[in-house]
């Protein structure tokens, strides 16, 4: 196939859910989305992967673990995984997820915000979010666990390229994104809930702002897809869209009108071209560049691994203010 083709960014709009039996209904629709852009689009483009944003499916809404558990968490992959793999097999096409609720029986007492990559073949790849957005989120982090047995940063080699991917707050954090770059990631996928003040538009407009950063420093294409529901379907929080494409310097491709509402946002995906990039330049190549032996900050425990499961909020606050009382204990031993 050629080197060359398009992806896609949709963002949704649903009604926030409140039990695992509205799920159905919003993988029907964005099935019909994939659909719709594949071939609405195929006078213009070849659309092999589509994306969707955090919370797609559900969302993490009320304030324990049992009731997570109970009413939204599901299996996965699930019924709704296997209706995505019938359509990658229909046409050629990979589809990241929107993020569900998981619930593994290897771990009973926690709730994983997932998302998976499915193909033609099937589901490839599962990854689940690495920092939760704390407080917010009681989800458990694969950090939590000291044996847990799988890479918390699968990379899959794809005839569309090297794919990884990484949920909403974990962009924050460039580790994540490092790690996912030096295990060969080439395109780089981001399934987020990014909420205002914090979306497209100055002067916080950290979500675009991020999007290109992590391109640029990894040498990589990036794929956002934003949650685009209005504040009456997820309160207290409104979701400003904006979801984009960006190429590997940095530049913005493609990109969604700020604001609220389903859209979708297509724009292409260059392989030959990254790759050329990443062989040819001695200049900018901050993976090949990053002199490693030189960083000592990741030797020093910062928040701790929960140590207790189902997670609390009162148990995540005191995680928070052990870390930021020993940055506060450095910064006196500076003064």
């Amino acid at each position: 196939m050629s080197d060359l083709y398009y992806a896609a960014a949709c963002q949704t709009d649903f009604p926030c859910p409140a039990d695992r039996a509205e799920i159905a209904d919003r993988t029907r629709r964005m099935c019909t989305v994939v659909e719709q852009t594949i071939v609405g689009y195929e006078p213009f483009h070849d659309v092999r992967l589509l994306v969707f944003p955090e919370f797609a499916h559900a969302a993490p809404i009320y304030d324990n673990v049992e009731a997570l558990r109970s009413r939204l968490a599901l299996p996965v992959p699930n019924e709704h995984t296997e209706r995505y793999a019938r359509l990658c097999a229909e046409y050629g096409c990979f589809i990241q997820t929107g993020s569900f609720l998981e619930a593994d029986p290897d771990y009973p007492d926690a709730v994983f915000n997932t998302t998976v990559l499915v193909g033609p073949g099937g589901v490839l790849s599962k990854y689940r979010k690495v920092n939760p957005w704390i407080p917010w989120e009681l989800h458990a982090s694969p950090h939590d666990f000291a044996d847990y047995p799988d890479d918390p940063f699968p990379v899959v080699e794809t005839e569309i390229g090297r794919l990884g991917v990484a949920i909403c707050y974990d962009w924050l954090f460039p580790e994540t994104l490092r790690q996912l770059a030096f295990n060969g990631a080439e395109i780089l996928i981001r399934v987020s809930a990014y909420m205002d003040p914090w979306g497209a538009t100055p002067p916080m407009d950290w979500w675009t702002l991020f999007n290109r950063a992590r391109a640029v420093e990894n040498s990589a294409y990036v794929v956002a897809a934003n949650q685009g529901a209005s504040l009456d379907n997820y309160p207290p929080f409104s979701w400003p869209g904006g979801s984009m494409l960006v190429d590997y310097d940095g530049r913005i491709l493609a990109q969604a009108d700020a604001g609220p509402g389903a859209k979708v946002v297509v724009g292409p995906i260059d392989l030959g071209a990254l790759r050329a990039e990443r062989e040819r330049r001695r200049g900018h190549d901050m993976r090949g560049h990053l002199r490693s032996e030189v960083y000592s900050y990741l030797q020093t425990r910062r928040l701790a691994p929960a140590r207790s499961h189902p997670i609390e909020r009162d148990e995540i606050e005191r995680r928070v203010a052990a870390s930021q009382a020993a940055l506060q204990r450095v910064g006196k031993r500076l003064q």
